[in-house]
């Protein structure tokens, strides 16, 4: 299984951006899929993820109310809307699919990560 990011970029503070990741390869199952993120000089954290199934969200509390995360079954796609972009939110966002159980907030319960994209919000 390989996970493609996509959507990173520079922008403003306030900006908006949308991530994009794709999930390829022999895929049995997808319990579920999200987002995790790592600031400079910080370790990574979970941002989001989504039930494959029931398309039930979960936010970390950073985010809630500004990103909304979707899934495209059709595609194995996900996406990040991120709105209300702020400079603290600038990090390499990584997505990553969980095939054995409900998704979490704990990367080891993820088997899949993608490549990570860049996202930088300038203030």
């Amino acid at each position: 299984v390989q996970l493609q990011a996509s959507g990173g970029g520079l922008v403003q503070a306030g900006d908006s951006l949308r991530l994009s990741c794709a999930a390829n390869g022999r895929i049995s199952s997808i319990s579920g899929m999200g987002w995790f993120r790592r600031a400079p000089g910080k370790e990574r954290e979970f941002v989001a993820a989504i039930t494959w199934s029931g398309s039930n969200t979960d936010y970390t509390d950073s985010v809630r109310g500004r990103f909304t995360m979707s899934r495209e079954k059709a595609k194995n796609t996900i996406y990040l809307q991120m709105n209300s972009l702020k400079p603290e939110d600038t990090a390499v966002y990584y997505c990553v699919l969980e095939n054995r159980g409900p998704p979490t907030r704990r990367e080891g319960d993820y088997d899949y990560w993608g490549q990570g994209t860049l996202v930088t919000v300038s203030s």
